[in-house]
């Protein structure tokens, strides 16, 4: 089992867990984030869409989670995807290239500039996918049920 991420503080904190699902390449499907414990135990957010990717799923989550929980804001995500962009600064080199050919740029430009409005208080971790840790394992589910509800009903003959 992967050991919960934390930050080093002295101020409190709430740690949130992100995930996205898809089908794989385009198609339906969902995200979710969710807060397993402290003072905003209980809250979470979920939603999805019938043509996207995991992704822009993913990205959604941690967004959402974002621009949803004020405060000192642990984001922990089984993707590196959105964990290394923030981590590794990389819209530092999509700003200096002018955002040319970047993947979801959509969503990337406004989720950057919400995570930069607030000052230094969100930070990411990554953890292992599927790997029991209880906040990981609810955003998968979550995440998958949001997936469902956004899955087309197949037409019938």
């Amino acid at each position: 089992m992967s050991e919960v991420p934390t930050v080093e503080t002295t101020h409190p904190y709430t740690t949130v867990y992100t995930d996205g699902s898809s089908t794989g390449g385009w198609g339906p499907g969902g995200w979710a984030w969710c807060v397993i414990d402290g003072p905003n135990a209980g809250l979470s957010g979920m939603g999805g869409h019938t043509w996207t990717t995991n992704q822009r799923m993913e990205l959604k989550a941690a967004w959402d989670a974002v621009r949803c929980l004020p405060g000192l804001l642990l984001v922990v995500s089984d993707s590196t995807y959105v964990v290394n962009c923030f981590t590794q600064r990389w819209w530092d080199g999509w700003d200096r290239r002018g955002w040319h050919k970047v993947k979801n740029a959509d969503l990337w430009r406004p989720f950057i500039a919400d995570f930069l409005a607030r000052n230094g208080e969100v930070r990411f971790a990554w953890i292992k996918g599927h790997s029991g840790l209880a906040g990981n394992e609810e955003a998968d589910r979550l995440a998958k049920f949001a997936k469902q509800v956004h899955t087309p009903e197949p037409a019938r003959g």
